[in-house]
């Protein structure tokens, strides 16, 4: 996920190599509609078997390297992924008091403002948990959804840290506080529609809520923050992120970066440091590292087709920075982010005579067309709450509910209940008003 990703011109594969991406969403989307039985015990043979369709194509033509880096980029998605999923699972946090809809606006914009520190995938997994269990006795789908667009998306758009993206973006030269300072704003309005939709509508559903629920929600719970050693694994995750380039590009194997394997050991200190009583308190378990490790394993290959169509700039003709934001965006709640953020960057700048793999013109670049930059920025960020699988911690909070018998809604549900009429219509005013 945080790999330096080489802008060089690929081959284009043919458009009919698309097919097993969009089976696997269809897949994804209309299963647990139609086939809900056969998509939960089958759902791993369908992702390999279609993720291998794509594999087979490119061992046919002898062409290993877009498989060698898909799986790199594999291995560290779920290595940050599995590594924060295990880590926060030793943390158990209660929160005191009765989940209002204030409290609950309050502590979606904490975890907003916590995401751009510990990133959308540590403050989703820091989060989520304590998250449900103080909604315990009025927790609906539309609860999990507005984590997902607050703190998993929307909320890390103002540092590299928040989201791979950004991340990419300074690797290549952005400077670490240009995105807060040229985008705070669109991140504020962004957030401020966000959380008072939310309280709006958990306002409605906290008064529907019988008193004796609210009461028993008050006398039940308290403050209280266990496991936290595990703060220290947390902070050698979010240290190996920022290692220095010359070891971020050592890989071994042409798959394991030591990024990856610092997370992996991070992870399992804590795995076996942590009180069992701890684990049982946040029914711990592997299940939902499991499933998104399935499922992502076929996204990750399938998806090798359509990047490589991305970045062969035939499909990128684009002249304004309100057609980056929408462009960028649409692709980012599909395809993962980063890699979109970085192929409509080089774009951009190839446009302008620039190479998107020299700093210095990253940097001029950033000074000269800072209405552009913005717009790729927010769209990858924002938009990648389009859908489930727009960015990797939405697919783990899903997963975590999911466990915790939370009435999670299902991909298309998701999609036509929340974000097409909710959320789109937050980032076309963004875009309106920031970008246009």
């Amino acid at each position: 996920m945080f790999s330096i990703i080489a802008s060089t011109a690929v081959a284009m594969p043919p458009y009919w190599m698309v097919i097993p991406f969009a089976l696997l969403l269809l897949s994804i989307a209309l299963m647990p509609l139609f086939a809900a039985h056969f998509w939960e015990h089958h759902y791993p043979k369908v992702a390999v078997g279609l993720g291998l369709v794509t594999a087979i194509y490119f061992g046919l033509k002898s062409d290993w390297h877009p498989l060698v880096h898909a799986s790199h980029e594999y291995v560290s998605f779920m290595a940050l992924v599995g590594s924060l999923f295990v880590i926060c699972g030793g943390i158990n946090i209660g929160v005191k008091g009765e989940a209002t809809p204030l409290r609950n606006t309050l502590f979606l914009a904490i975890g907003a403002i916590l995401s751009n520190v510990i990133g959308t995938t540590g403050a989703s997994m820091l989060m989520i948990r304590p998250w449900i269990r103080m909604n315990r006795y009025r927790i609906t789908g539309q609860h999990i959804v507005f984590f997902i667009f607050v703190v998993s998306n929307c909320g890390g758009a103002l540092t590299p840290i928040g989201d791979p993206p950004l991340f990419l973006g300074f690797l290549r030269g952005v400077p670490f506080w240009w995105v807060l300072e040229h985008a705070w704003m669109g991140w504020l309005l962004a957030l401020s529609l966000l959380l008072v939709v939310f309280f709006v509508l958990d306002t409605y559903n906290f008064r529907r809520a019988p008193k004796e629920v609210r009461e028993k929600e008050t006398q039940e719970e308290h403050f209280h923050f266990r496991g936290l050693p595990n703060l220290g694994f947390l902070a050698l995750v979010l240290a190996a992120v920022f290692l220095p380039k010359s070891v971020q590009e050592t890989v071994l194997a042409g798959i394991f970066s030591i990024p990856a394997l610092v997370m992996l050991a991070a992870a399992a200190g804590s795995y076996f440091t942590s009180k069992p009583d701890i684990h049982a308190a946040n029914d711990f378990n592997f299940g939902p590292v499991k499933e998104v490790g399935y499922l992502f394993i076929g996204i990750f290959l399938t998806m090798i087709p359509a990047l490589q169509i991305l970045q062969s700039g035939q499909a990128i003709q684009l002249s304004s920075p309100i057609g980056y934001y929408f462009a960028t965006g649409s692709l980012s709640a599909f395809l993962d982010n980063a890699p979109t953020y970085l192929s409509f960057l080089a774009a951009a700048m190839g446009a302008e005579h620039l190479s998107v793999d020299s700093p210095a013109d990253v940097i001029l670049f950033a000074s000269s067309h800072p209405q552009t930059l913005i717009a790729i920025s927010l769209g990858a960020v924002f938009f990648g709450a389009g859908s489930y699988i727009g960015n990797g911690p939405n697919f783990m909070v899903k997963a975590i509910a999911d466990k915790s018998k939370v009435n999670t809604p299902d991909f298309l549900r998701y999609m036509w209940q929340f974000s097409i009429p909710i959320l789109l219509p937050i980032l076309i005013i963004i875009g309106w008003l920031m970008i246009h």
